[in-house]
């Protein structure tokens, strides 16, 4: 690619690989859209849509980040006492606490016990318990994310 190839990441300011990716991003996206166009319930899609966007980025982004910013204080302090070389924690909190968390928001409406009668006209069931359910899968998450930290200390040579 040589002269031409430096040229595209010089104006572009990435390789043609991502420019191609992100080309197949759009047509998708466009095609999605025109799927959409001819929809009756559109309006509401692109209300909640919005909403939502609103939502994560007034509401959501500064609470989990205000305490991810508090869990790398906790664990920085943590990580100074126990010396270089041994695992952090902080992930093994994050991604079943993520888990757990994106989980809730697609299944709210039964975790809160919301929507039991529209449940039961679309599919002709009972709504089920959801909130025991949630709290069970997240706890097992949780357990074997400590698991494998206890795992990952253990297996770490002792400097």
């Amino acid at each position: 690619m040589g002269e031409r190839g430096g040229q595209l990441r010089a104006g572009y300011g990435a390789g043609p690989r991502h420019l191609l990716v992100l080309l197949a991003c759009f047509t998708v996206t466009g095609w999605v859209v025109l799927r959409l166009a001819g929809e009756a319930t559109a309006g509401r899609m692109l209300l909640w849509f919005v909403g939502a966007v609103i939502a994560h980025d007034l509401v959501l982004f500064p609470v989990y980040a205000t305490v991810d910013r508090a869990l790398r204080r906790v664990f920085r302090v943590g990580a100074r006492a126990t010396g270089v070389g041994r695992p952090s924690a902080l992930n093994h909190v994050r991604v079943p606490a993520l888990a757990a968390g994106l989980l809730f928001l697609v299944f709210l409406p039964g975790i809160l016990g919301l929507g039991g009668q529209t449940r039961l006209a679309a599919t002709g069931h009972e709504p089920h318990p959801y909130l025991g359910r949630w709290l069970a899968v997240s706890g097992l998450m949780f357990l074997l994310s400590a698991v494998g930290y206890a795992l990952r200390r253990l297996r770490r040579p002792h400097r």
